[in-house]
C-alpha cells in the first residue's frame, strides 16, 4: 500500500524543497531597502485617509453570512445530483424540504431588510 503513495510524497518533497529554496535564495540575493513609501499602508491603490478603526455597519456582516449560507448549499446540491436516481422519490422529497427551508430563510432575510444596503 505504501508504494502507491510514493509519487505523492515525492511531489510534496519537491514542492517543499522549491519553496524553501526560493525563500532562502531571495533572502540571500535581495537587499532590504526600506523607504517611507514602502512602509506606508497600501489599500487597493487608495491613499489611507482617517483611522483604521472604522466600524462597519451590521448589514455588511449579515450580507456576508447570507452569501456564505447560500454558497454552501451548492455543496449539498452537487452530491445529491450525482446520486439522484438511486435516491428515488425519498431523496427528491428530502431535497424539496431542504430547498423549502432554505427559501424560507431567504424570504425571512429579505423581509427583515438584511439584504437592503
Amino acid at each position: 500500500m505504501l508504494p502507491n503513495y510514493v509519487p505523492i510524497l515525492i511531489l510534496g518533497a519537491v514542492a517543499l524543497g522549491f519553496s524553501v529554496f526560493t525563500l532562502v535564495l531571495s533572502h540571500l540575493l535581495g537587499r532590504p531597502r526600506p523607504t517611507a513609501a514602502k512602509s506606508e499602508v497600501y489599500e487597493c491603490g487608495m491613499p489611507p485617509i482617517g483611522t483604521a478603526r472604522e466600524r462597519f455597519p451590521i448589514k455588511f456582516y449579515l450580507v456576508c453570512m447570507i452569501f456564505i449560507l447560500f454558497d454552501v448549499d451548492a455543496a449539498f446540491f452537487y452530491p445529491w445530483a450525482l446520486v439522484f436516481r438511486e435516491l428515488g422519490v425519498f431523496g427528491f422529497v428530502e431535497m424539496l424540504v431542504f430547498v423549502g427551508l432554505l427559501g424560507s430563510g431567504f424570504v425571512y432575510a429579505w423581509k427583515v431588510g438584511a439584504l437592503d444596503w
